[in-house]
């Protein structure tokens, strides 16, 4: 086995990366969905023959690493050494396949070089419709995972490079666009096929021994970043609370709590005080928790930091068992993007005091849901227009927040009004920046968005998902509140008639509209007076 010189590791690191980068410009590419061709909610990543995480692509999402490295470690548990060239392994399930959501489907194709395997290629999207009770999957109401759609346990759904299309076929089955997932799932698959030929280009190249060994150098090279990174923080133990809205269902006021150790260089995250699970759907896995903090750390610390085993690793947790951040079995978690979003709130206002030059106000702390169904009146065929909508980001020590940007652990697009009104039969009345939603201060908080959508020559069902539409983002340091979203059904003469944050399904009449305001986020430092 040869280590590579320090050159060397940085040719193959930049190797990995163009590799990870090439497969999620093709999955975009080759999709059928607005949700990834437009707007990128997707992932493409490289792991070792052990699983760990050696690179990701950086277009991608920060909550998909939980998802794939989840995968990854089902993938070997079940199959062991019986893992050979040309499969393709597909799973979804949180509570028993190390998946985050139901929507999120991982895809894993092994790398062999030199007749030995030496890692993995994966991807992940979301898919706009996974079935269950409601159109998109992530409708608030739902009580338990069966209702959130199709469950994929860990399968083996390729083998010798063919795809066994029976499962494919059940998978459509309950959907509720096939075309479009089966055009997705087409996507993934190229995307998998295309990652193992350009590793094994790769392999060619370097030899399976001295890949492996690259990727071991690369892994401790991000764990001495990382040691170094952690030591910014001051001794001491921090602490912070916050609330979830509600979980769409019984419960209001979710209380997310953690305490942070930090001693002589290390992180200890105990989320002890942390609600139980609820009966809606905004619960999470543990590693979902875990993807949230490590996203928290490294914003602050090392953003610049790549993607590995190590960083996820560099952090101790711990959460209490059936807690909405540590869920199990039968918890509905669609929702769980929300829900990481203030675990980074929590998380980052526990260290304020550490770090106040590093640490800004509370962004928007959502992932404003919003989708639209219905059968398109030109073509008779059902639609799934899904969207998760950007806010405002928190006042900086240094300036002020960003307006409309997606914050914390997801990076998607907006969609584009032409790319709405030219794929869904849908009419976008609106579209800016939500009034008065940026919190005052020294550096003012970011403004939300706004978006007025109504259907067009019939009538469709609207579901949304929102937070922060109860509990405002928070100022810091002397800074204002941001302003909370809302959701509103809009008659033809106007009228508005305010949504629960989390509404279940909303028939929209033609000739009415929906409107829906996403957070801002609070502002950092007092507003100066004249």
């Amino acid at each position: 086995m040869t280590d590579l010189d320090a050159i060397g590791l940085e040719i193959l690191s930049n190797a990995l990366k163009s590799i990870n980068d090439e497969c999620f410009v093709a999955l975009m590419k080759a999709s059928y969905s607005t949700n990834i061709k437009e707007r990128h909610d997707h992932s493409t990543a490289i792991m070792d023959a052990e699983g760990a995480l050696i690179a990701q692509a950086d277009m991608s999402l920060p909550i998909h690493v939980a998802s794939m490295s989840g995968l990854m470690r089902c993938v070997i548990e079940k199959y062991g050494a019986d893992i050979h060239a040309g499969d393709l392994f597909v799973a979804n399930d949180p509570h028993t396949a190390g998946g985050t959501h139901l929507p999120d489907v991982n895809f894993a194709a092994p790398v062999f070089v030199d007749g030995r395997m030496i890692g993995f290629v994966c991807n992940i999207a979301h898919h706009a419709d996974i079935g269950g009770m409601a159109a998109g999957s992530m409708s608030g109401g739902m009580t338990e995972i069966y209702q959130e759609g199709l469950r994929i346990p860990v399968t083996r759904i390729g083998q010798r490079d063919e795809i066994n299309q029976e499962i494919l076929d059940i998978f459509l089955l309950n959907a509720r666009a096939p075309k479009e997932r089966r055009g997705d799932y087409y996507a993934q698959i190229a995307a998998a096929k295309l990652g193992v030929r350009r590793m094994r280009e790769l392999g060619r190249r370097y030899g399976a021994a001295t890949l492996s060994a690259g990727f071991r150098q690369l892994l401790e090279r991000s764990a001495a970043r990382m040691a170094t990174a952690l030591k910014a923080v001051p001794d001491g133990v921090y602490r912070f609370e916050d609330y979830m809205d509600d979980d769409g269902v019984a419960t209001t006021d979710v209380l997310f709590a953690v305490t942070i150790t930090a001693e002589a260089g290390k992180l200890a995250f105990d989320f002890a005080g942390t609600a139980p699970q609820t009966r809606g759907n905004i619960n999470m896995t543990l590693n979902a928790t875990q993807a949230a903090v490590i996203y928290a750390i490294k914003a602050l610390l090392d953003p610049e930091a790549p993607n590995t085993q190590a960083v996820i690793d560099c952090v101790a947790l711990t959460a209490p068992l059936g807690s909405v951040a540590n869920a199990v079995f039968p918890a509905p978690v669609a929702g769980r993007a929300h829900t990481c979003q203030r675990v980074i709130d929590v998380v980052m206002g526990a260290l304020a005091p550490a770090l106040p030059h590093l640490v800004p106000a509370a962004p928007n702390g959502a992932n404003t849901m919003a989708v639209f169904s219905g059968v398109d009146p030109r073509s008779g065929e059902s639609y799934v227009y899904l969207e998760t909508i950007g806010g405002g980001a928190g006042g900086r020590p240094t300036k002020p927040g960003k307006d409309a940007v997606q914050t914390g652990i997801t990076n998607t697009s907006n969609l584009p009004v032409e790319a709405i009104e030219t794929e869904y039969p849908l009419m976008v009345l609106e579209y800016g920046l939500a009034p008065g939603s940026g919190g005052a201060g020294l550096h003012p908080g970011g403004r939300g968005i706004r978006r007025i959508v109504k259907p067009v020559d019939h009538h469709c069902t609207f579901n949304g998902v929102g937070e922060r539409f109860r509990n405002p983002p928070w100022g810091l340091n002397g800074g204002e509140n941001g302003g909370t979203g809302r959701f509103a059904m809009v008659s033809a003469n106007g009228e508005e008639t305010p949504l629960p944050g989390k509404t279940g399904d909303r028939v929209v009449q033609p000739g009415g509209a929906v409107l829906m305001d996403s957070p801002g986020a609070g502002g950092w430092g007092k507003a100066e007076t004249a």
